[in-house]
């Protein structure tokens, strides 16, 4: 049976028909809807768990005991969930184990962009890269398997477009791991990273790195090479492909649908097929730098396309198509510029109570540090009552430390606006810091009794509001 499904929403269907038992996430777009669709199927117990680190940690226990276990998260997420990802990696897995994050190009809805693929190379990690909703399925029933093939946890990475563009899906059925389930405890030299143990899982890993690399050079799935007009060649993937594919259909491709370990063989073989090679990525020179580094010329790469900002196939028309064709870059008849549409600000929502607390504090001239969620919102006009706001769980240390800088001069000055969601996320450490090291700035809790700004997700909030003085400030 076919049915059209948005990437997210195939990656939980890949999940559940590969048996998976155990699914954890943090909500942040564009990943949200990956969880969220995941609860709908019985067979799975699922969870917003209090941070990416929470979620890995209990992803991980689950692959443990044998079962396969689902992890997600947008690209920031990953920052958090790293510690012990990167100790996984040593660790290796016994069901399998899949962390999905979720890029976002051009900043639609995060602080900062990054390139997640950056992760897998610097935690030696396998990463796979589909481009539409149906190798968002597929990809992710691979993930697993060699997630279990190769004893490690495997990266399957996503952008905006994927996660959130709708494509025909084949659905499959459900086939149960064949794992046993269970807990073994003579497996202490494998699951426990002290140094005499970890130096021995860090040789073991390049092992298994060396193995995985040979397999995926064979792997047809993963990697498609299309052979039409030689005189040029696109190596490209994720998103990318679909954008480059739509404007130089003609010409030959080898599409990587995994961004590392890179398949070495697959790659010089494409090389010797075609004369001039051209590669289209999102974001960093992933790719071209490991190709580069390989010992192959690249015609192009990042010297035309850019390092900012999420690709269009005007993008890539604009800056390629002299170099491939010959001809000048037409410009459309119709040109619509950013700057020439109506704009649509994000604002708080009527009748927010949110919106009253930045009046008064405006009001009362206070240096509001800000932290990520909706009343970052507190910052724009006709608010303007935030004025620092750096990453989940900031707010509280970062006005610690202004006041530790103004000390008794501070008092009253200074303030800290944070969510309750955020506050579990990583807001009670810098809390604790405050107390304990008896700082001069004031924290305001949020109280929104959900995750607001990624769609309305549970907290653990709930739990703690019988606790006087805990939750509940506004």
């Amino acid at each position: 049976m076919r049915k059209i499904l948005q990437g997210n929403t195939s990656i939980a269907r890949g999940a559940w028909e590969a048996g998976v038992t155990v699914g954890c996430a943090y909500p942040g777009t564009p990943s949200s809807e990956i969880m969220a669709e995941l609860t709908k199927f019985s067979e799975v117990y699922t969870e917003w768990s209090p941070n990416e680190k929470v979620a890995v940690e209990v992803a991980h226990g689950a692959s443990i005991a044998g079962g396969r276990a689902l992890a997600c998260m947008k690209h920031v997420g990953l920052n958090v969930a790293s510690d012990p990802l990167m100790t996984i990696a040593y660790t290796g897995v016994k069901g399998g184990l899949v962390i999905v994050v979720a890029d976002d190009p051009s900043q639609f809805s995060s602080q900062n962009e990054q390139d997640s693929r950056n992760w897998t190379r610097f935690g030696k990690i396998p990463m796979l890269e589909p481009s539409d909703a149906q190798e968002c399925k597929d990809f992710t029933k691979i993930a697993f398997d060699l997630s279990e093939k190769f004893d490690v946890p495997v990266l399957l990475r996503t952008e905006t477009r994927v996660s959130h563009s709708d494509s025909p899906v084949e659905l499959g059925e459900r086939v149960e791991s064949t794992i046993p389930k269970g807990l073994d405890q003579k497996l202490t030299p494998k699951y426990v990273m002290m140094p005499m143990f970890s130096r021995k899982r860090r040789l073991d890993l390049e092992q298994r790195i060396a193995m995985l690399a040979e397999y995926t050079d064979n792997d047809s799935l993963l990697n498609k090479v299309e052979i039409s007009n030689t005189s040029v060649g696109f190596i490209t993937s994720g998103a990318a492909y679909l954008h480059t594919k739509e404007i130089f259909p003609e010409y030959s491709f080898l599409k990587l649908g995994i961004a590392w370990p890179l398949p070495k063989k697959t790659i010089a073989d494409f090389f010797k097929k075609v004369k001039k090679i051209i590669i289209v990525e999102e974001l960093d020179p992933f790719l071209e730098t490991e190709i580069k580094a390989m010992g192959f010329k690249v015609w192009h790469g990042k010297d035309l396309i850019p390092s900012i900002g999420e690709l269009t196939p005007d993008i890539i028309d604009r800056v390629l198509n002299k170099v491939v064709t010959g001809k000048n870059y037409k410009t459309p008849a119709v040109v619509i510029k950013p700057e020439d549409l109506p704009g649509r600000p994000p604002n708080l929502c009527a009748g927010c109570s949110h919106r009253p607390l930045f009046y008064a504090l405006k009001k009362l001239g206070l240096y509001v540090f800000g932290d990520i969620g909706c009343y970052a919102l507190g910052a724009t006009p006709p608010l303007s009552a935030m004025h620092a706001s750096t990453c989940m769980g900031s707010s509280i240390g970062g006005a610690f430390g202004a006041g530790k800088v103004l000390g008794k001069d501070g008092l009253g000055k200074v303030c800290a606006i944070i969510g309750d969601s955020t506050f579990l996320h990583s807001g009670i450490g810098p809390l604790i810091d405050s107390v304990y090291n008896k700082g001069y700035s004031t924290t305001i809790l949020l109280d929104n009794r959900i995750t607001a700004m990624t769609g309305q997700q549970e907290t653990a909030g709930p739990q703690f509001r019988g606790c006087d003085g805990v939750f509940g400030l506004l």
